[in-house]
């Protein structure tokens, strides 16, 4: 739990402190993110926009932000995602994913990973 904190708290310190002269957008349109089942090898891509959800398996993965560097719109997503367990209601995670550093707050999960790729900049709208 102690390590999910602090992992989360350099996240957002990424997001308040960009590298000097480095714009931030926000509210892209969405994200891509890679889903991996860990019996059963299964690995999809899958791309949400902000507030939409995917199931895989029992999970249910909601992106709630996704931002990413202007002058990079490739380089260093990073997105917000809530994922809740369908059995019992349970929270997962909830909490920011880097693209460039997807084991710094990873999903702790004994049989699915998710990972995000990259913001979807073709639907939304830099701020």
């Amino acid at each position: 739990m102690r390590h999910s904190f602090v992992a989360s708290l350099i996240a957002l310190a990424c997001m308040i402190l960009p590298a000097q002269g480095q714009e931030r957008a926000e509210n892209a349109g969405g994200a891509v993110l890679r889903m991996l089942d860990r019996v059963s090898g299964d690995v999809s891509d899958v791309s949400l926009a902000v507030s939409q959800s995917q199931t895989m398996g029992p999970l249910t993965v909601a992106l709630d932000e996704c931002r990413y560097p202007v002058d990079n719109p490739m380089g260093d997503a990073y997105a917000h995602l809530t994922v809740t367990d369908g059995r019992t209601d349970a929270l997962v995670f909830s909490g920011w994913m880097l693209a460039s550093s997807p084991a710094l707050n990873p999903l702790d999960h004994a049989r699915y990973d998710v990972w995000v790729l990259r913001c979807d900049i073709s639907t939304g709208s830099a701020q």
